[in-house]
């Protein structure tokens, strides 16, 4: 019979790496899953959806305007330094925790009281951020292809509604890359890395050596604009701090693939950790390239290109040149988006696992034949799309999302390393732990999460009009409306939070059945 999780600190994990059905077992739940992931694996695909190349690409245009160089160079120093902090304080918590439910599981395990609600409204914050994150990573490649077509046919000038149709198809094209094809999803997620290390070094060099004119040091370094309409040069420099933010979210899929990994209780902490610091590092000698490049026609209103990062590539380097660098900044994307709609799916699973999700018991089901939630794909696809509508009027669309993907995400990470904080000592740690630097760790991301998420509410261009409104606060509102109001109709007496499945030998039958 299955029954709500009851509240622990820990299931009393030991510093040796447990084994992982068992420790799965110990958690609540059977084995579905297949694990096919090994540790660069796990690294892999949260290092693909944070995504160097498609963050600091796709998310520039917002970045040249509201700070340019300086914000662009220093935010992304100490936004990286501080989203490190958070993932750490992410990792310890995938340690004790290794399942695939993550973030809500945390809340309910960590809360020493009114377990459930904190439970249902992580998982509620995540399942918006992670819809967010599909949402922005295809939108943006699909504006991306628009701006590689109208370098090859200058004529072409798309409409609002052929930009919603390229990024359907593009949300299709990886819905059913997920759905029959899962062997060549994880092999792509490898191929992803090499194709970001690559790729960032291909468009680095060409930026640095190919150019005739760059930039000085002073203007690379510290050259400020303000072209949000505010006349606040503070305010701007805090809204190009998305800029930062955007990339790096995501790295929750380390966790949310923990049941598909093996050695989870270490491989996935890593995971967290190591994509951040990776992600860092390379972004910012990609971002030292552009800044270099930056020429006063980019910011043109009349620029051809449409991007702003195609308009560079233009520039400096010619336009044949700029559109192969334009395909490498595609493929990167494309692997983005499909890695986002894999995690994206898993956290949709995990979640109507515990009947959390309306018609749960159909977003849960595993397909015989992959073993892996197909229904929950496709979920992931239509609630993205969704997303996207509102930019058939709204010219901040893009923004809109990337600030429904942070917030959601990051007010999701942020409950359970709260919660994490509150026990204290009540915590037995995993394997994979920060040992007395655990609570400096997590005050200092809980203090970033909570002013990111108030910054990124606000407007972010002026005059604000129907079609400059950032409706990021009115995405979120609905969606947490929504829950609010099924939590007090039926689920605060339906929902007690994960669902314990039986005991370890119980779970062992179970999993012979399944």
């Amino acid at each position: 019979m299955a029954t709500p999780a009851t509240s622990t600190g820990s299931r009393g994990s030991s510093l040796e790496i447990p084994d992982d059905d068992q420790t799965l077992r110990e958690l609540g739940y059977p084995r579905q899953l297949a694990r096919r992931v090994n540790a660069f694996g796990n690294f892999a695909i949260s290092a693909t959806i944070i995504n160097f190349i498609s963050g600091v690409m796709t998310a520039l245009g917002l970045a040249m305007v509201s700070g340019g160089p300086r914000v662009m160079v220093f935010g992304w120093l100490a936004v990286g330094l501080l989203v490190l902090f958070v993932g750490a304080a992410m990792a310890e918590i995938t340690s004790g925790f290794p399942t695939s439910a993550a973030l809500y599981y945390w809340s309910a395990k960590l809360a020493k009281r009114h377990n459930a609600v904190w439970s249902w409204f992580t998982g509620w914050l995540n399942f918006i951020g992670q819809i967010g994150g599909t949402a922005a990573t295809d939108f943006a490649l699909a504006n991306f292809a628009v701006a590689l077509a109208t370098l090859q046919w200058p004529s072409f000038s798309p409409h609002p509604w052929q930009i919603l149709a390229i990024y359907g198809a593009i949300l299709l094209t990886h819905a059913l890359l997920n759905t029959y094809t899962v062997g060549l999803v994880a092999l792509l997620n490898k191929i992803s890395i090499a194709w970001l290390l690559i790729g960032g070094l291909v468009i680095t060099f060409y930026l640095i050596v190919f150019p005739a004119h760059h930039n000085s040091a002073s203007f690379a370094f510290t050259h400020f604009v303000n072209g949000t309409g505010f006349k606040s040069g503070l305010y701007a420099g805090m809204i190009g701090l998305l800029f930062t933010s955007w990339t790096f979210t995501g790295f929750d899929a380390s966790a949310h693939m923990s049941e598909e990994t093996t050695q989870a209780a270490v491989s996935a902490p890593k995971g967290i950790v190591r994509s951040i610091a990776f992600s860092w590092v390379a972004g910012l000698v990609l971002i030292l390239a552009v800044t270099f490049s930056i020429s006063a026609s980019s910011y043109s209103d009349e620029a051809s290109a449409g991007e702003p990062a195609a308009q560079i590539f233009v520039d400096s380097l010619g336009l044949s040149t700029a559109k192969v660098l334009l395909l490498v900044v595609c493929g990167a994307i494309f692997f983005c988006g499909l890695a986002n709609m894999t995690s994206n799916s898993r956290q949709i699973f995990a979640f109507s696992r515990d009947g959390a999700i309306p018609g749960s018991k159909l977003w849960r089901s595993v397909s015989k034949r992959t073993h892996t939630p197909v229904k929950s794909v496709w979920f992931a696809a239509v609630g993205a799309f969704l997303l996207g509508v509102p930019s058939l009027w709204n010219t901040v669309a893009f923004q809109a999302i990337v600030s429904v993907n942070v917030i959601g995400l990051f007010g999701s990470y942020g409950v359970p390393i709260f919660l994490r904080l509150r026990r204290g000592d009540d915590f037995t740690p995993g394997p994979w732990n920060l040992g007395r630097w655990s609570k400096p760790v997590a005050t200092v991301a809980v203090v970033w999460i909570t002013l990111s998420s108030i910054l990124f509410l606000l407007p972010q261009q002026s005059p604000i009009t129907h079609k400059s409104f950032n409706y990021a606060p009115v995405a979120l509102a609905v969606v947490l409306t929504i829950a609010t109001v099924w939590w007090f109709m039926t689920a605060r007496r339906t929902y007690r939070g994960p669902i314990n499945y039986g005991t370890p030998e119980e779970l062992a039958a179970m999993e012979e059945d399944l």
